[in-house]
């Protein structure tokens, strides 16, 4: 396995997490205009980029776990790009570690700054959601007391038993 497969594969996962970071950039704005069918049409767009990032994710995984075995490095763990930077930088060149290095730190870039747009996303639908139930519960009437059928309350409590038992009349 060679390393620059390694990188071309890292640096189709920066490809696609910028494309999945640009939806939710536009996926911001629609929460902001209230428009949610272009938002659902988004999550949708979102959901195709992760299974393509899943599979790409896989392969990046199955090439490191290669790589590394074929420098004869033991696996305790799932195997990561640091891993083959360690091994890269005494085994290959300088100018193929350095390029795997700088993808990943532009990798882990993209992958940050996505984080904090889906965070930022999380919080404007939850607060749109806090105000739909504010409005929701402006709206409905308030709940009056159950009644049975003699107009006296439920829990017993009627005009009968408050009167004592010198104000009947026979």
């Amino acid at each position: 396995m060679s390393i620059t497969n390694i990188i071309a594969t890292l640096e189709k996962l920066e490809k696609m997490h910028k494309s999945l970071l640009e939806l939710a950039i536009a996926k911001t704005e629609h929460i902001k205009q209230g428009d949610m069918e272009k938002f659902d049409q988004m999550i949708k767009n979102e959901q195709a980029h992760v299974a393509a990032i899943n599979t790409l994710e896989q392969q990046r995984q199955s090439m490191v776990t290669d790589y590394l075995r074929a420098k004869g490095i033991a696996l305790t763990d799932i195997p990561t790009v640091a891993d083959v930077i360690d091994a890269a930088s005494t085994t290959e060149s300088a100018d193929a570690t350095e390029a795997l290095i700088g993808v990943r730190e532009r990798l882990m870039k993209v992958l940050e700054t996505l984080k904090n747009q889906n965070d930022l996303n999380q919080k404007m639908v939850f607060n749109s959601l806090q105000m739909i139930h504010i409005t929701l519960d402006a709206m409905r009437p308030r709940q009056q007391e159950q009644f049975n059928y003699s107009g006296a309350d439920v829990r017993g409590q009627s005009d009968i038993s408050k009167k004592s038992f010198t104000e009947f009349k026979a």
